[in-house]
Order: structure tokens, then C-alpha cells, then sequence
């Protein structure tokens, strides 16, 4: 059995697992924290049981040596290693193995998500340092969007930023959405060529997509991961004259306001209390009216984003819920599909209370439009495009 070693390399942290692609089994998963630091450590588990260990330094590399001196400790095959790269421009439109073109194409759209593509990239460069014989595969989280139409994906700004400055809606977390609407037609008993979907992939982040016959042609993040629904700490969608309003008000620079609509807006910015959702719905519960108005913000507003990818699609066989709080979160999905009754999604309590493991997914009641759980494994989907790239690898 030949395995994959998948890596998500950011700014201070290194997750990884050692996957088999066929089967989704996990044989080695773990997290590097405060990477580039000198107190990094590296948390690892393994057949239950978990340990810390401290790397001699502290950067991508030296957390990368420590995970491969633990994956050759495994006695397995590792046929390759998967890269999760944040944004891949509008060039890759699928997973690519990496060679010096495809990383300088990667570094070439660094302006396009600088908070994470040097991360990226610095993953990718440890990696063919230390495993300079082993295949490399970039998986984009902005490939699977690249469908989108032109009147889909272009901004009503002069052309010349667009042709010139790649100024357009490129969309993010699409290995997630393309995963979880392989596994609905799978959950629906229906060939993903004949659905229509709303994908909503609800987590710190979040974004919702609509992919008719398995194709993106629309969603809510656009240039950057800051367009769209309301976020952990992010703003989503507001007024663009906001930027300059604010930073004369604040004496900030444009990208003053920036950082803080990524950083400190969302549920954390108006509830006051947090950006994790469970601690917001607990004070909500305990009688704060700000953290009561976060969640039915982040309700509505996925709900009206729903609505409104369903043009696009024409018609809507189902909404599909996953990420964090997609898949663990009850109430947060009957409050979003409370607004959503006209579109013949009508929320089946018990079902819903179980995230539809009992009900093959669905939580609303029967009918030709549905709401369904899938939990996401963007990870399996990196291991097994890594997989299905290796032969070409090969002389």
C-alpha cells in the first residue's frame, strides 16, 4: 500500500496526515503550532495515542524534518505528498505536480493572498528539500471555481484591473465544495451530472457555492477570502466606500481597515465576545443581545446568499450543509432554513437533532428539494489528486 503525505502548511502552523487515497484511513495525523518561532512544537497522533515533540528550530523546515523523521519511523511507503496552496490565480484550473514553473506561478499570485501563499510556498520548498525524490502536488483551493462564467466572476470595475491586475472573484474553499457534492449525489442516490446544489462550507471561514452538474458557477468569496458570508472574524460583504469612511475616521490606511474587517469583525466583531460560534450561541443563551444579534446576522445572511445562488442553478435539488459549523452546529441550520421554507425546505426537527445520520443525511422533511450533513475531507481530496498525479511523475 503506497501512502500520501498531505500537508497544509500556514503563516505559524503544519498540519499533516499520512493517508491511504483508496480508503481515507488516517495512519499518522498531527499540527504544528507556532511555527516560525522558537518555542514551535509539534503535536502527533497516532493509533490513539497523542505526543508533543519540540523541533530544533523553528521554521517550516525544521517542523518538516521532525513530521518526516515520524513518517519514515511508520515503516510505509509514501508515494508522494499533497499541498493544500490557498490560491492558485486564474491559471490552475486543476491540481498540478510541482516543479519550478508551477512555484513560481504559486509565487507569482502572492499579492492575491499574502497572508497565505508564502506559507504555501514555503511548505512546498521544505518539503522538496527534504524529500527531493518524492513528487509534489499542489491542490487550489480557487481551482474548482474556475468555472465560473465571466458575468460571474468579473467585478463592474474598469477593465483595466482586471486585464491587468487580475482583479476578479476567484473563490475559495473548493476542495471542500467539490468534495461534499460528490458525496451528496452519493447521499441522494442521483449522478452529480443531473444536481443542482448549494454547497455551504461553514466553519471560522465561510462560503457557499452553487455547482450545477458538478461544476462551480457561482460563489460568495471573491478576490480575496473577505467577500461573502459573515465569518468568524471576518466581515463578508460590505459597502466598499467603508474603506476610505473608516480610515479617515481611524487615521488607518486602507489596509488598516482591511486587517480589521479580517481580523476583528464577524461574529467576533459584533458580538463582542468571540469568533467560535459555540461561545457566541452560549452567551446568547445567557441574555447578551449582541451575541443574539451575531447569530441571526450570520442566519440571514446565509440564508439570503442561498436564495440567491439558486440563480444560477435554475432550480435547487439541495442545500447542503458541512464544515464545522455546518455539520455540529442544530440550531445555527434551522434557523438558516427557517428563512428558506419558499424554496420547499422545511426543517425536520429529529432528523436535524442528528445531523440526518439516520435519515441519509437529510434534515428536512421529504420532498424534491432537500437539505443534507456531509461532513467535508478536503484532506482525502488532496491524497487522492496527489494519487491520481504520481504516475505522471514517473519517466
Amino acid at each position: 500500500m503506497a501512502w500520501v503525505l498531505v500537508l497544509n502548511c500556514g503563516s505559524s502552523s503544519v498540519k499533516f496526515a499520512v493517508i491511504d487515497p483508496a480508503t481515507g484511513e488516517r495512519l499518522m495525523t498531527g499540527l504544528g503550532e507556532r511555527v516560525g518561532a522558537a518555542d514551535a512544537a509539534l503535536h502527533i497522533k497516532q493509533d490513539g495515542r497523542a505526543e508533543t515533540l519540540t523541533p530544533d528550530g523553528g521554521s517550516h523546515a525544521d517542523v518538516l524534518r521532525v513530521v518526516l523523521d515520524q513518517v519514515e519511523g511508520l515503516g510505509v511507503t509514501v508515494s508522494g505528498v499533497g499541498h493544500r496552496v490557498v490560491h492558485g490565480g486564474p491559471d490552475f484550473t486543476a491540481s498540478a505536480l510541482v516543479d519550478d514553473a508551477v512555484l513560481a506561478a504559486i509565487e507569482a499570485v502572492t499579492d492575491l493572498a499574502p497572508l497565505h501563499v508564502p506559507a504555501n510556498v514555503a511548505g512546498i520548498e521544505a518539503a522538496r528539500d527534504v524529500l527531493p525524490d518524492l513528487p509534489q502536488v499542489a491542490v487550489f483551493d480557487t481551482a474548482f471555481h474556475l468555472t465560473m462564467p465571466p458575468y460571474a466572476y468579473r467585478y463592474a470595475v474598469p477593465s483595466s484591473w482586471y486585464t491587468e491586475h487580475g482583479v476578479r472573484r476567484y473563490g475559495f474553499h473548493g476542495t471542500s465544495h467539490r468534495y461534499v457534492s460528490a458525496q451528496a449525489a452519493e447521499l441522494l442516490g442521483r449522478p452529480l451530472t443531473e444536481l443542482r446544489l448549494v454547497t455551504a462550507h461553514l466553519g471560522n471561514g465561510c462560503s457557499a457555492a452553487a455547482v450545477r452538474a458538478g461544476e462551480s458557477v457561482d460563489t460568495t468569496m471573491g478576490l480575496t477570502p473577505l467577500e461573502g458570508l459573515m465569518m468568524g472574524t471576518r466581515s463578508g460583504d460590505v459597502d466598499p466606500g467603508v474603506t476610505g469612511y473608516m480610515a479617515d475616521r481611524l487615521g488607518l490606511d486602507a489596509q488598516g481597515v482591511v486587517k480589521a474587517l479580517n481580523s476583528s469583525s464577524g461574529l467576533l466583531g459584533v458580538s463582542g465576545v468571540s469568533n467560535d460560534m459555540r461561545t457566541v450561541a452560549a452567551a446568547a443563551a445567557e441574555g447578551s443581545t449582541d451575541a443574539q444579534l451575531a447569530l441571526d446576522m450570520f442566519c440571514y445572511r446565509l440564508a439570503k446568499y442561498v436564495a440567491a445562488l439558486v440563480v444560477p442553478l435554475g432550480r435547487l435539488d439541495a442545500l447542503v450543509f458541512t464544515g464545522g459549523i455546518g455539520e455540529h452546529n442544530p440550531p445555527i441550520r434551522a434557523a438558516v432554513l427557517s428563512h428558506l421554507g419558499f424554496l420547499g425546505l422545511t426543517e425536520d426537527t429529529d432528523a436535524n437533532a442528528v445531523a440526518g445520520r439516520d435519515t441519509n443525511g437529510r434534515i428536512t422533511e421529504p420532498g424534491p428539494v432537500q437539505a443534507i450533513v456531509v461532513p467535508t475531507d478536503e484532506e482525502l481530496v488532496i491524497a487522492r489528486d496527489t494519487a491520481d498525479l504520481i504516475p505522471a511523475a514517473t519517466p
